[in-house]
């Protein structure tokens, strides 16, 4: 059953045909009008109402057919969360820095939710998946606390937003007081005075414009000079000295659990979440800055970038999937490889939603796919694709209800 889905235009997001988002929408909807100056950042998959999808022979919401006929989610699905598709599938271009954020987790978003409806919109959690498309960068989690303090050590201008106080008690606590020392330097640095935050962003932007080109890159030179391009004077920019920046290459993933900090920098994903709003930001954006909850909320585990990778496991010869620590989703990444004219998608006994990123082909219903086509397909149904166009390997998400 093949969805229509929508596009979501926000400002950081990848403008025309270098927007894989676009190009997606164009291959699968010959009626859609790609409008060069607009930014195409998301394509949504999945009942949110900020973007649901169509049922594309039936004119009515994924929401709306799901209701009308609930055993489509299967049965361990109905029993965990009632008569809903609890996630939602994305594609994301990103062409300027995303929000440093984190999601609460359950608990937290509760009280969120009944403390600031307005702003926290629902009582969710909101762990999230992203599988790289392209070379994808992003900051992911703290980094180990020996980088922090090199950092700390080498950047005048970093310790000055932070108080040297604060800095001296974090380079001399011992290992069982480095995570409040850590905290106390964040807040320190995230409600440091704007004005001072500028001043010495600029101090630090002209001293490395002079530094020759090794000391620039172990000091992340040309990333913070992107981010103060897009977003100047924003205390989000020093965010790169405490987490760790993570290019990822296609096929590779990291998987962002509750209260991790994070940012999107640049590249296209797939991205899979649990259906909700809640995100506390503190930097790198105009939208409102929660910081006291953000840094409330962090984990403040400093892991090394290996630690950040999030591994697949192998079903089939065409089939890994990503199987997070949550009941509300797992992706599974199914690659159909050149010279192979079919494959039988692996049935799951929930509700999934399948996209085709490269290739073409022909379902079990004689209904023909393309490049950027998404089906829904129901618990415990039989897909089998046969290919239409050999000339590179095919490649699909499909994700479903982890139960």
């Amino acid at each position: 059953m093949e969805l229509k889905c929508k596009i979501q235009t926000y400002d950081w997001g990848r403008h025309g045909i270098n927007s894989t988002v676009a190009t997606l929408m164009k291959s699968a909807n010959p009626d859609f009008v790609l409008d060069e100056k607009k930014p195409h950042a998301e394509l949504w998959m999945g009942t949110h109402p900020n973007g649901p999808s169509y049922m594309k022979d039936l004119n009515i919401t994924l929401e709306e057919y799901i209701k009308q006929n609930n055993e489509v989610l299967g049965n361990s699905v109905q029993q965990t969360f009632g008569s809903h598709l609890p996630f939602l599938l994305k594609v994301l271009s990103v062409n300027k820095a995303l929000s440093i954020q984190a999601h609460p987790n359950k608990k937290k978003a509760k009280e969120l939710h009944q403390q600031y409806p307005t702003i926290y919109k629902d009582a969710n959690h909101k762990p999230e998946l992203a599988i790289a498309l392209t070379p994808f960068e992003a900051l992911c989690g703290f980094r180990p606390i020996r980088e922090i303090k090199e950092f700390l050590k080498v950047l005048p201008e970093l310790r000055a937003v932070i108080g040297e106080d604060k800095v001296l008690k974090f380079m001399t606590t011992d290992e069982a007081g480095i995570t409040k020392a850590l905290k106390t330097c964040f807040h320190s640095l995230m409600t440091c005075d704007p004005g001072l935050i500028a001043l010495q962003l600029r101090k630090l932007l002209d001293r490395l414009s002079n530094l020759d080109e090794s000391l620039r890159q172990t000091l992340h030179a040309s990333l913070l000079e992107r981010l103060y391009s897009d977003y100047p004077g924003d205390v989000g920019c020093f965010g790169i000295y405490f987490f760790n920046f993570i290019t990822m290459q296609p096929g590779e993933a990291i998987y962002l659990g509750p209260n991790e900090p994070h940012a999107y920098l640049s590249g296209d994903c797939v991205e899979c979440m649990a259906c909700s709003d809640n995100v506390v930001r503190a930097g790198l954006t105009p939208k409102l800055k929660d910081v006291p909850t953000l840094v409330e909320i962090l984990t403040y585990t400093c892991e090394p970038l290996s630690a950040k990778r999030f591994q697949p496991s192998r079903e089939d010869e065409c089939t890994e999937v990503f199987r997070p620590p949550v009941s509300d989703f797992a992706v599974a990444k199914i690659t159909i490889p050149l010279g192979r004219s079919s494959y039988n998608i692996i049935p799951r006994s929930t509700a999934s939603i399948l996209i085709i990123i490269n290739g073409k082909g022909e379902i079990s219903s004689s209904k023909i796919l393309y490049r950027g086509s998404v089906v829904f397909i129901p618990a415990n149904e039989k897909v089998g694709i046969k290919v239409l166009c050999g000339c590179h390997p095919m490649l699909m998400f499909q994700a479903f209800v982890n139960v």
